[in-house]
Order: structure tokens, then sequence, then C-alpha cells
């Protein structure tokens, strides 16, 4: 069944937002939609979020956008995947069992959207002037899946259009979702690294639900190749289950078919294995009780992060026969790629 553009159930916007041209036309076109509108003082005065019980009340809160102003314009560094997160957007609508945004938006995983493009914008452009003539890359989807929103607000597009008119910015984020056209036209003049998450077929199935089919991503990244844009995939996270060589095999196979030879001599690939943190580990187990997410920690290797805080991770024989397995079908079905990191 094809996956539909996300549409919220429940909007809040804050008074602030209507000072800006993006605040205004979104509660402006929300009002002629078939969605609740509210006014809140601010995103953490949100309440009253439907539901009879906590997990109703998660699930709802997914379809819940927030509308609102970005205060804080000190960008957070994003390593390895670029210097900064530039703040476009909070929060998913995807249920991916794994994903750590799980504990880090912890009870409010509504999704927001910041309307101050010009002061983010700034910002950016001083963050760029301070490091020339060193390349200074921006990460849009540190905490939300822009693409999934980007069709009602367009914050992305006006974002790769104005990083594209830069000399030393670039901009890159990740995406589950497959709808991608009006994207495809804008003037991203190659400073624009457009990546999808992709996955075995087992893992797609069992623990992404509420995002689009790995065919409609992959039909996606084609679109996004033809218009010209850098092209990367993150394979994350990378999961042991019964048939994995096979499952990951059959992944490279049809993206080899599906990418068109033209965006095959700059290619970039992230591989990231399956992690958890014990707290995440809770969150998870609250929400998605029926997961058949692998989560032992007696099976794991324990592995000290940044921030004091602990990972489990695949022990060193098994994360290394991932990394030898999926890097050679890597080198085998797209020699010129660049595979940036596997951790």
């Amino acid at each position: 069944m094809k996956m539909e553009p996300f549409l919220p159930q429940l909007v809040y916007y804050e008074p602030r937002a209507l000072e800006y041209e993006l605040g205004r036309t979104l509660v402006e076109k929300f009002k002629h939609m078939d969605v609740e509108l509210r006014e809140t003082t601010s995103h953490n005065q949100v309440r009253n979020i439907p539901g009879k019980n906590e997990l109703q009340q998660y699930r709802n809160a997914k379809s819940t956008l927030v509308i609102g102003v970005r205060k804080t314009l000190t960008f957070d560094t994003s390593k390895p995947s670029a210097e900064y997160a530039i703040p476009l957007a909070t929060g998913c609508m995807g249920h991916c069992h794994y994903c750590y945004l799980q504990t880090t938006l912890g009870s409010k995983p509504y999704i927001r959207t910041y309307v101050n493009l010009e002061e983010i914008f700034a910002a950016a452009d001083q963050y760029i002037h301070e490091r020339e003539p060193e390349i200074t890359r921006f990460e849009a989807a540190c905490t939300s899946d822009i693409v999934g929103i980007d069709h009602l607000t367009h914050s992305l597009k006006k974002t790769i259009e104005h990083i594209g008119q830069t000399e030393y910015g670039r901009l890159r984020f990740v995406t589950k979702y497959h709808h991608v056209n009006h994207l495809l036209d804008a003037n991203h003049n190659g400073k624009t690294r457009f990546r999808f998450s992709v996955n075995a077929d087992y893992v797609v199935r069992h623990f992404e639900p509420g995002t689009s089919s790995l065919s409609e991503r992959l039909e996606a990244a084609k679109k996004v190749a033809e218009a010209g844009y850098p092209l990367g995939f993150i394979v994350a996270p990378i999961i042991l289950h019964d048939g994995w060589q096979r499952g990951y095999r059959e992944l490279f196979e049809r993206l080899e078919a599906t990418l068109p030879r033209s965006c095959r001599n700059d290619l970039t690939f992230e591989l990231i294995q399956h992690r958890f943190t014990k707290p995440a580990k809770r969150v998870i187990m609250k929400r998605y009780p029926k997961t058949k997410l692998q989560m032992e920690e007696e099976e794991r290797k324990y592995k000290w992060g940044r921030y004091g805080i602990g990972k489990y991770v695949y022990k060193d024989e098994e994360a290394e026969a991932l990394k030898e397995a999926i890097e050679g079908y890597i080198h085998q079905m797209f020699p010129q790629a660049t595979i940036e990191y596997f951790t």
C-alpha cells in the first residue's frame, strides 16, 4: 500500500509564529484543512494530547504538529556526519522501534517546525564565515525526518536553495520518506547531499512502521539522482537476524539495479550497527511491547559513549562480520563509492 504524505491530526501554534511569513502561511493552510487547530503560549505548554492511556497519547503525539519559533540559535555539533546540526524541525511521525529519539525527545514526541528561517539562515551564515575557507557542513535531520514534513512547510527546500548560494556551506540530511517531488527542482547547485536510510527487507518490515517502503525509497533515490543531487545512503541500524547476509546482499542488488550510472562516481555510504542504551530499552519495551528487536545486554558489548552514557553494541567478532560483509557488497557493486564510516 502506498505511503501517503504526513498530515497532522492536531496542530498547535505559538502566537510568536504569526510574526513570521511561514508561520502565517501554515496557520492559514491548516485553517482550511480537516485539522484541529489550537493556540499555545509555548511548545512546553502543549497539554491534553488525546488518548485513554500513555501509549495512546504517545501515538497521538506522533501525529501532532507544533508551529513555533526556534529561540536558541546556537547550533549543536553533529559528528561524524557534519560540523553542525541546522535546526529546522524536531520529532518524527515514524514509528521505528529502535530510534534514539525515543529517549532524547522523552515524553514530548510531537513534531515541531520552526518558522523563523531567516534567523536560522543568518546563524548558519555566521558559522560558515567563521570557518572560511574551510567547508562547513550542516546536518538537517539530527532530530527529525525533515523530508517527512517538508511537503507542508517547504523549509527544507528554502534551506537547500539558501545553502546552494553559499561558497563554503554544504547541507545534508537523511530520510525514510519518498515524498521528494517538490524538492527535485530546487536550486541546490550540487551543495546538498540527499541521503536515504535503507536496510534489509526484514528490518524495514519489522522495525520501521509508519515510513515509506524500501521500494518507494529506492524509486525516490533514483529521482533525486536524476535531479543532480549528490546522493548517499545510511544503512542503519545494521541488525543481525536470520539470513542477514542474504538480506543485506539483496538490498545492495536492488540498489545496483535502481540507481542511474550518472550518480555512481559520487556516492557515499554510512554504516551504523544497532546499539541501545538501558533507558532506551525501557522506553522501547513500553511503547512497542511486541517488538522483535533483540536487546539482551548479556549478548552485547558495553561501549562508553559521549557524555558518559554507555551503549550496547555487537561483540567485536559480530561487528567485524557485519562490517566485512556489507563493505564487501559495496566494493563489489559500487566500486567508486565512498564508505564514510562504520560505527
